[in-house]
C-alpha cells in the first residue's frame, strides 16, 4: 500500500476581535487543545471571569485552543460571554442541533465543531457552513464510529471494510460537501478508542486528502492509560507528518491534558523551549518528599516562560550528580535541602524553607 501522505494545507482560526490568530497545517507548529470539563450554564460575571483566568493558566502551560460542549442555548450564550473574556481561540462543540452553532456564531467563537452525521440533513450542514464563511470562522468536522452512515455501518458489520476505513470514508464524504460549497477553512478528526484504529483511519485519510487533521484517541481513559495510548498513536502519526493539532483525551483535568500534549510534542521534537522537568521516582533512601514538592510546583514550573531544566531529587548523595546538567535543582535529606546549579551546590537550607528559597532562586535565574 502506498505510504505517501499529503502535506496538509493551511487553515486559520481566530485573528479577530483580540483573539490570537493561529495557522494550522503546512509547516506551522502542531497545536495543543483541551476540553472544558464542566457545564457552562447559569454563569454570572464572576463565573465567566473565573473561567477566563483558568483558560489563561492553561495557555501558560502550553494550551493553544480550548473546546467547550454546547448542548443547549444557555450554554451557547455562556460561551459567547467567555469568548469575549479571553484571547485564546475557543471551539463550540455542537451535536444534533445546528441552531446552537448559529447562536455561537453571534459571539467571538473561533471554531465550530460539528458532526454532520448527527446534525440531521445536508441543508442544516450547509446553513452552518455558510454562516461560518460569512463570519470567517473555521470548522472542525468530527467523525466517530457511533455516527457512521448506515451503508458504511453495514459494510463494517459484514466485514467488507474495517472500521478505520469507514471512518476515513465518512470524513472524505463530509469534506466533499464542504468543498462543493467553496469552504476550505476546515479540519477533520476521526477518533477511535483503539490506538491502531486511530492510526489506520488517519493514515488512510492522509493518503487521499490534504485537509489538516486533528488527532486524538477518544475516550482514552484515566491519566496513565490515556497518556500511554495517546503517546503511542501520536508519536507514530506525527513522525509521518500526520496531525496538525492534537488533544490528549483523559479522564483527568484539562491541565493534565495540556501538559501531556505539550510533553509528547516536546519529546517528538515538535515543540521547542519551555521548562524541562527532571525528577527522581523516589525510593527507600529518599530524604526529601519529591512527590509532594512536584505536586506543588509542577504547574508553576511548566508555566514559566524560560528555556531551562529544573531537577527535583530525593537525596543529597545523588541529587547534584544525577541533576548536574540542570540549570537549577533541589534535593534533600535529614531535614536539610540543598539547591544546586549545573551540579554545584549554591545553598543549604532547612527543609521547611524549601518552597520560599526555591522561589527566590527561580526569580533570580
Amino acid at each position: 500500500m502506498e505510504n505517501t501522505f499529503k502535506i496538509p494545507r493551511v487553515i486559520h482560526i481566530g485573528g479577530k476581535n483580540g483573539i490570537r490568530k493561529i495557522d494550522i497545517g503546512g509547516s506551522n507548529p502542531v497545536t495543543v487543545q483541551t476540553m472544558w470539563k464542566e457545564p457552562i450554564i447559569a454563569l454570572d460575571t464572576k463565573a465567566v471571569d473565573s473561567i477566563a483566568v483558568r483558560i489563561s493558566a492553561l495557555k501558560s502551560l502550553g494550551c493553544d485552543i480550548v473546546r467547550f460542549a454546547v448542548p443547549d442555548m444557555e450554554s451557547a450564550h455562556s460561551l459567547c460571554a467567555i469568548a469575549s473574556s479571553t484571547d485564546v481561540p475557543l471551539v463550540a462543540d455542537i451535536h444534533f442541533d445546528y441552531r446552537l452553532a448559529l447562536e455561537c456564531l453571534k459571539g467571538n467563537v473561533s471554531v465550530i465543531r460539528i458532526n454532520p452525521g448527527n446534525i440531521g440533513s445536508i441543508d442544516r450542514t450547509r446553513a452552518v457552513v455558510e454562516a461560518c464563511m460569512e463570519k470567517d470562522v473555521a470548522i472542525r468536522i468530527g467523525v466517530n464510529s457511533g455516527s457512521l452512515p448506515k451503508d458504511l455501518q453495514e459494510k463494517v458489520l459484514n466485514s467488507e471494510i474495517t472500521r478505520s476505513e469507514a471512518l476515513s470514508e465518512a470524513a472524505l464524504r463530509e469534506a466533499e460537501v464542504f468543498d462543493s460549497l467553496g469552504f476550505t477553512n476546515f479540519a477533520v478528526s476521526m477518533k477511535a478508542s483503539s490506538v491502531q484504529e486511530t492510526i489506520d483511519a488517519n493514515e488512510a485519510f492522509a493518503r487521499r486528502s490534504d485537509i489538516p487533521l486533528h488527532i486524538g484517541v477518544t475516550e482514552a481513559g484515566p491519566l496513565i492509560t490515556g497518556v500511554v495510548k495517546s503517546t503511542m498513536a501520536f508519536s507514530h502519526l506525527l513522525k509521518e507528518g500526520i496531525g496538525s493539532t492534537i488533544r490528549v483525551s483523559l479522564s483527568s483535568s484539562p491541565e493534565n491534558e495540556v501538559i501531556a500534549g505539550r510533553e509528547i510534542l516536546h519529546e517528538c521534537g515538535l515543540r521547542k523551549g519551555g521548562v524541562t522537568l527532571v525528577s527522581c521516582p523516589r525510593c527507600g533512601r529518599q530524604g526529601f518528599d519529591v512527590h509532594s514538592f512536584m505536586d506543588r510546583w509542577q504547574n508553576r514550573l511548566l508555566s514559566l516562560d524560560r528555556n531551562i531544566t529544573v531537577a527535583v531529587m530525593g537525596c543529597i548523595v545523588n541529587g547534584p550528580g544525577e541533576g548536574k546538567n540542570a540549570d537549577v535543582g533541589i534535593a534533600g535529606g535529614g531535614g536539610k535541602c540543598i539547591i544546586f546549579k549545573k551540579g554545584k551546590i549554591v545553598q543549604t537550607i532547612d527543609e521547611k524553607d524549601a518552597d520560599i528559597e526555591f522561589e527566590k532562586i527561580l526569580e533570580n535565574l
